[in-house]
């Protein structure tokens, strides 16, 4: 696998990035991370290494600057900015189009949290560009009227025990334009660090952007 750590201009900042990039790969998957965490989060680090596995390129980015975390620890303003996250994560979609190692690559987004919101903004911008989106214990909602805009086939999966943000998905689902599914996950709570659970995601997503991902795959309207 070909290894990166980029600083990628980004709507006005620079932002750190690391993409992974298999042997052949089929697709690439960009990972929005949730509110208050960071490229380096462990949760998702572990479902790219599982999409690593299984043939796709990966990038994980920092949405916010080093400079915009260290301010914005206060009052968390910055970090449910859905327009400002979305942008700048349409951004770094268009870089991945015209990135040699994934120029030639299909995209996903995999959003987590707020970052799922931001995926599903991103999506809606960039119909031609983005392929699938995937939504770990993510909040749709925050993506607004965005929602009727998306698409491209959408998986939001949410832990049995995050029984609040299970009836916002639920919501969320029924605005969805296109193919779109909900998977609730037995035993899990939000960031579902209860054992097996993160593996179910993993599969999850996997299944889903192998599915639509790469020469030959065919989106269901």
């Amino acid at each position: 696998m070909r290894t990166q750590e980029l600083q990628i201009p980004a709507a006005g900042v620079n932002l750190g990035a690391d993409v992974v990039v298999p042997e052949q790969a089929r697709g690439v998957v960009l990972f929005a991370h949730g509110s208050g965490s960071s490229r380096h989060s462990p949760c998702n680090r572990f479902v790219a290494a599982e999409l690593q596995q299984a043939g796709l390129a990966t990038m994980l980015a920092d949405l916010l600057t080093p400079e915009e975390e260290q301010l914005d620890q206060p009052s968390g303003h910055l970090r449910f900015d859905i327009g400002l996250l979305s942008v700048r994560l349409a951004a770094l979609t268009d870089f991945l189009t015209e990135h040699e190692e994934t120029a030639d690559l299909d995209v996903g987004l995999f959003g987590a949290s707020t970052g799922a919101a931001a995926a599903l903004v991103a999506a809606a911008g960039r119909p031609d560009a983005v392929r699938a989106v995937v939504s770990r214990g993510g909040r749709p909602d925050l993506a607004g009227e965005s929602l009727r805009l998306v698409r491209q086939p959408t998986l939001l999966i949410v832990g049995e025990l995050d029984e609040v943000v299970i009836d916002l998905n639920r919501k969320a689902l029924a605005l969805l334009a296109g193919e779109r599914r909900l998977v609730i996950v037995p035993g899990a709570s939000h960031l579902f660090t209860e054992p097996g659970t993160l593996e179910q995601v993993a599969r999850l997503a996997t299944d889903w952007f192998q599915r639509v991902l790469g020469p030959g795959r065919t989106i269901q309207q």
